[in-house]
């Protein structure tokens, strides 16, 4: 698959997503904590993966969720509605309900956020929950729906991206963009149709209220997407990319959910789209270190953000008090030669005059690892260890790696393993022996195949890397 046909069907986000420091809801909080927030994470894992689904009225959301729904018919999946937190409406307002305003967000009009707040609490936590159902005819909330707990949780409306409280809650955020006229044209139909309104009524609300709110405040919340689907549900190509993609993330999500010492670094179709370059076998030596390096600069500066830390104040030129970190002082990398070695620039490139060792550990078969070769800094016993080695396959060198470092006198605790692509083998045979280090990676890999090679990967990385292929 190319990349360019994909920039005309989706857009990617801008801003801090792409830089790989926008993560997951509390995981963003956890990885500036460093080490003292480890419990936090390991609930955050335990939960279900949330959509966000944002948009104009009649945009397509809906039909963007029912395709979605659709084709994750494997997965267990629930649909939340905002509309269904409309606060009812008080005798006197339904005496004037032509001049409610429906779309603003604020606290004492349209939606009731403490109470959408509250449900998706208990779904993230396992717990069913009642929701209502609001009905547009009487404008209240008169009955309501059984929701049980699911793997994906799909929560769609106009607004829920204006509330960084419940965007906090998303692992992805998706903005359907549909054209004016198109939503206006939809809305018409929808609301004479299935709501019973009048024509001129309808126009009349959309001109007062529909249109200022969405610039006013929809609008603006498409900064925080992290997907946008031109034309909504009539983007059938846009929608199938995206299904792959939470496929692929919900396969990371489940080992992340075992593992709570496992970190898949925030992925955007940025991100997806360096993956698909550098593992396309047709892509230059040159494009390949150039995508590879950026990928690699992504993984160390997430890897960078589990070190601990210790709090300081700065005086700012204004004179003014300034409450932040201090960087970690005591650490070093360790490449596994040889790939491993690709990844120190960027590390040097973060952390200025780091010392770097060496380990080398010959494959004998696909059963057993021989330690070659090893020149590790004397004191690296009181370093936090950046261990670096861009694929993690069968996981049998990182295992003998790790125990020497181990032997080497380095506390568990204070490795963390840099990779590009781990295979679930891998994952399952570090994390199981070796609980309290941490794996930082960017992507979760299909599996292994009968050769023990890493599937889908991206073939020999070292040969790539370096240019020692047979081409």
């Amino acid at each position: 698959m190319g990349s360019k046909p994909v920039e005309y069907l989706i857009e990617a986000s801008s801003g801090a997503h792409f830089s790989g420091f926008h993560m997951d809801g509390m995981q963003a909080r956890n990885s500036q904590a460093g080490q003292a927030t480890t419990s936090v994470a390991e609930n955050v894992h335990k939960q279900p993966f949330v959509i966000g689904v944002a948009g104009g009225a009649a945009s397509g959301k809906t039909t963007v969720c029912d395709m979605i729904i659709e084709q994750l018919h494997d997965q267990r999946v629930v649909l939340v509605n905002q509309d269904s937190f409309y606060h009812n409406l008080t005798p006197e307002e339904l005496t004037r309900v032509h001049e409610y305003n429906f779309d603003h967000p604020g606290k004492f009009y349209a939606f009731d956020n403490e109470k959408l707040l509250s449900a998706m609490e208990m779904l993230k936590h396992g717990k069913a929950v009642d929701i209502p159902k609001y009905d547009f005819r009487s404008y209240k909330n008169n009955i309501s729906r059984r929701v049980n707990p699911s793997d994906v949780i799909i929560l769609e409306g106009i607004l829920i991206f204006h509330d960084p409280r419940v965007r906090d809650m998303m692992n992805m955020k998706i903005f359907v963009d549909t054209d004016a006229d198109v939503r206006l044209a939809r809305r018409i139909r929808r609301d004479t149709g299935e709501k019973g309104r009048d024509i001129g009524m309808v126009l009349d609300q959309y001109s007062k209220f529909v249109k200022p709110a969405f610039d006013d405040f929809i609008l603006p919340t498409k900064k925080y997407a992290d997907i946008i689907i031109p034309r909504g549900g009539d983007n059938h190509v846009a929608i199938d990319l995206i299904v792959q993609h939470i496929r692929t993330k919900l396969g990371q999500h489940d080992l992340c959910k075992i593992y709570p010492n496992l970190y898949v670094i925030h992925s955007t179709f940025q991100i997806r789209g360096m993956h698909t370059l550098i593992r396309d076998a047709q892509t230059t030596k040159h494009d390949f270190v150039f995508y590879a390096d950026r990928l690699i600069r992504l993984v160390v500066e997430h890897g960078l953000g589990h070190l601990p830390f210790t709090e300081m104040q700065v005086i700012t030129p204004t004179g003014s008090v300034y409450t932040g970190v201090d960087f970690c002082k005591r650490l070093c990398g360790v490449s596994v030669i040889r790939s491993g070695e690709s990844m120190e620039n960027a590390l040097r490139a973060c952390c200025k005059g780091i010392k770097i060792g060496k380990i080398l550990i010959h494959r004998e078969g696909d059963n057993g690892q021989q330690l070659i070769y090893e020149k590790l800094p004397q004191d690296i016993s009181d370093r936090h260890v950046l261990l670096l080695d861009p694929i993690l396959g069968t996981g049998n060198s990182a295992v003998q790696a790790i125990s020497l470092l181990l032997k080497k006198g380095v506390p568990e605790g204070n490795i963390i393993f840099l990779n590009l692509i781990s295979a679930p083998q891998g994952v399952h045979a570090v994390c199981k022996k070796f609980p309290r280090i941490k794996i930082v990676t960017s992507e979760i890999e299909t599996g292994l195949n009968e050769e023990f090679r890493v599937l889908p990967g991206m073939g020999e990385f070292g040969d790539r890397y370096f240019g020692t292929d047979d081409e």
